[in-house]
């Protein structure tokens, strides 16, 4: 990736990171875990990577299918203790090459970041009949309580703020190789603390390519 991004904001200070992923499921049950470089991120306390751990379930409702994971994220080389624990909920519905969900993730309050987070999305993702590409569309918001404000920056530099994304991915076989364009409202100009690096939470295109294996 040209960078670790997530809700609009930079995780490996704008540069350039590798993912691996592995995931396995079971019934209903699917346990996943991820690490990527973070590149002494200054988000994460000088974190060089970072390793989520998921365990998730879902069911289909009619139409709509429902998953619902828990996840630690556990951060490597930080100054200090950085880790931190989230759950979400999401709902999925499929009408011909349209797919869309609108979710949940919320943290509870801890110190690692400064209080709680909460974080509403939508995201639809449509196949272009005849063509291997799928555009890509998202909207966010987080928001959440404060208990140290130089913490909580990490995740919301600001405070509550809204983040969007624009994409095409085009996928064959194993191969998928993405573009996005990704932004915030988050002020550049602000006065921050160490945590929040509003430098990258900008508007920026990013770049991408996944193998599966």
């Amino acid at each position: 990736m040209s960078e670790e991004e997530r809700r609009g904001l930079s995780w490996s200070e704008g540069r350039a990171a590798l993912a691996g992923d592995l995931r396995v499921s079971r019934g209903r049950l699917d346990v996943s875990a991820r690490t990527i470089t973070l590149r002494n991120s200054v988000r994460h306390s000088g974190a060089d990577a970072v390793v989520d751990l998921s365990v998730g379930t879902g069911w289909n409702l009619g139409a709509v299918r429902i998953h619902t994971d828990a996840t630690g994220h556990a951060f490597a080389g930080a100054r200090g203790r950085m880790d931190y624990v989230e759950a979400g909920a999401s709902a999925s519905y499929a009408y011909g090459p349209l797919y869309a969900t609108l979710g949940v993730i919320g943290a509870p309050s801890q110190r690692a970041i400064g209080g709680s987070n909460v974080h509403a999305y939508a995201t639809a993702n449509v196949g272009i009949p005849g063509t291997p590409l799928t555009m890509l569309a998202e909207i966010g918001h987080s928001s959440g309580s404060v208990s140290d404000p130089v913490r909580a920056e990490r995740l919301r530099p600001g405070g509550s703020y809204t983040n969007w994304r624009l994409g095409l991915e085009h996928r064959r076989n194993r191969l998928t190789i993405g573009v996005e364009y990704v932004g915030t409202d988050v002020s550049r100009t602000a006065t921050a603390s160490r945590f929040a690096d509003r430098s990258n939470a900008g508007d920026r295109i990013l770049g991408r390519v996944q193998v599966l294996f």
